[in-house]
């Protein structure tokens, strides 16, 4: 059993650039699918990093193992272990530290400019003013009671958040490989809404590929680098 945990809630929803990045650094990590009940039974105690993927539900699901993962991370939250969630994600934690969760009316999908709202936060060092982070959601999170605002976009206001110096929630996917970009443009054809001012079509994500998701990984990692350091993994 690692001390890096991430957690899953959809084959489709992996970690991605994550994987790659504890690969390459050699850090050895568990992933489970919490809507699959892996959680169950798992030693809570033994994580000292948790990531946190996405997944197509809404945190207001009435699912038991939604409430189960987020009574874990209040878990985590307690022992002050560093997390950093991905869209579900981010939400979950945004719903552990107290905050609600909103449905949009419209769906904000692709390559959306990030707005810095914060400059001295050390989540954020590695970053210029503005930059591209891929996106696809219809719900969005509330900043936790405490909460620090770091990023917004132009269609979605809370785009990130830091909570206590050792918690990163994103709205977004900084994770994303060229296979999971592409994979969803394609597989998901009924989510895309060319009417809707929100998306980017199906082309326009799929255009320059692969220089998009390599700057994206730089920012990634930017963030997986604070993580693991304040893990004391780095």
């Amino acid at each position: 059993m690692s001390e890096i945990l991430i957690l899953t809630h959809a084959d489709f929803c992996p970690p991605g650039h994550l994987a790659n990045v504890l690969d390459r650094a050699g850090h050895s990590f568990d992933v489970l699918r919490a809507d699959l009940g892996e959680l169950d039974g798992y030693d809570l105690q033994r994580p000292r990093a948790v990531a946190i993927m996405g997944g197509p539900m809404s945190v207001n699901d009435d699912l038991d193992w939604l409430k189960a993962e987020v009574a874990a991370l209040r878990q985590f939250i307690e022992r002050r272990v560093p997390m950093i969630g991905h869209c579900l994600g981010g939400q979950l934690l945004a719903r552990a530290l107290g905050a609600a969760i909103r449905h949009q009316p419209y769906t904000e999908l692709g390559w959306q400019p990030m707005r810095r709202q914060e400059s001295r936060s050390p989540w954020l060092a590695h970053l210029p003013e503005e930059f591209p982070i891929y996106q696809w959601h219809g719900d969005t999170f509330d900043l936790p009671p405490g909460a620090e605002h770091l990023l917004s976009s132009p269609w979605c206001e809370n785009q990130a958040f830091s909570w206590g110096g050792f918690v990163l929630g994103l709205q977004g996917h900084p994770e994303m490989t060229e296979e999971l970009v592409h994979g969803w443009v394609t597989g998901f054809p009924q989510y895309l809404d060319p009417s809707q001012p929100s998306q980017e079509t199906a082309e326009a994500m799929l255009a320059d590929l692969p220089a998009k998701v390599a700057a994206m990984n730089r920012v990634a990692e930017g963030f997986y680098s604070h993580w693991l350091k304040l893990a004391e993994l780095a």
